[in-house]
């Protein structure tokens, strides 16, 4: 099956701030690919590079190296303009629904807006809008409300409304359930599976929580430092995991047995002091 996303040997590099910095090199070398209807996990703590991948597939992070190919064309280096020829084919879910949607717009013309940016009749927009509220579960009374007037999964699922309304190949979901509580994870997560089956879209879903890329993902990809350390089947690399960074990853995951939870951290800190001793016995 032909690829609809490839990144090769992807670098992303920041200039320094101030007198001598150093710039900072974001991304190492990255390369990762999805196919159509595939959901790709991209996990990693906070500072490994998962985030700034998918900016770098949006056009919003600098690339300095490599490429970023959708559907066999090069992207990576698009003008706003091009770039905007492309919102039709890869949209985004970002962390925080509240500071991604308007709020002084209804929920119908936050909705509504792609559409008829794209030439779509009023008539048919609002018809549009009725069977998108439908796909993630809300209510069609929901279109007159406002965004504050929604709790935070609820304000998701109008974001990921929005995210379908061009009907997308590919999303990029930027920690979409970090904010929500265990039980709206869990569902909202269903959610992305369900329309997945429906719609056959596929994700870059980014998170911090191996247990969440665990619920969603055909595949895995784990970051560190700005590389990729370990990738494969979703089931063998966070149930197996190779790599002693992917490991201390499922070692400081959750789990309801108290003992189990206490060995686990035991494990994650003796590993995390294995790994300072040998990288201090390597430098």
């Amino acid at each position: 099956m032909t690829n609809l996303l490839e990144v090769a040997d992807l670098h992303v590099t920041y200039p320094g701030k101030g007198f001598r910095a150093q710039p900072f090199h974001a991304l190492k070398g990255v390369s990762l690919d999805i196919r159509p209807g595939e959901t790709v996990g991209l996990v990693g703590e906070s500072g490994s590079g998962k985030t700034t991948l998918g900016r770098a597939v949006l056009g919003l992070a600098p690339v300095t190296g490599g490429s970023v190919k959708y559907a066999g064309r090069e992207i990576g280096h698009l003008n706003r303009r091009e770039r905007r020829g492309l919102a039709s084919e890869i949209q985004v879910v970002f962390q925080d629904p509240y500071s991604s949607l308007n709020p002084s717009m209804t929920i119908a013309q936050i909705l509504a807006e792609p559409l008829t940016a794209r030439g779509v009749a009023a008539k048919e927009a609002n018809a549009r809008v009725a069977d998108l509220l439908d796909r993630v579960g809300l209510p069609a009374d929901a279109a007159r409300r406002l965004p504050r007037e929604f709790s935070g999964g609820q304000r998701q699922r109008v974001a990921i409304a929005r995210a379908l309304a061009l009907d997308p190949k590919l999303i990029v979901c930027d920690e979409p359930v970090s904010a929500l509580d265990l039980s709206t994870q869990a569902r909202v997560l269903d959610l992305f599976i369900e329309i997945q089956e429906r719609t056959g879209v596929a994700y870059l879903f980014i998170s911090h929580d191996l247990a969440v890329v665990r619920h969603i993902s055909h595949r895995v990809a784990v970051m560190y430092r700005g590389e990729l350390v370990e990738t494969g089947d979703g089931d063998q690399v966070t149930a197996r995991p190779q790599h002693p960074y992917t490991q201390r990853l499922f070692l400081a995951a959750p789990v309801p047995d108290p003992d189990a939870q206490q060995k686990r951290r035991a494990d994650r800190r003796a590993l995390i002091d294995a790994q300072k001793a040998s990288e201090g016995a390597a430098a």
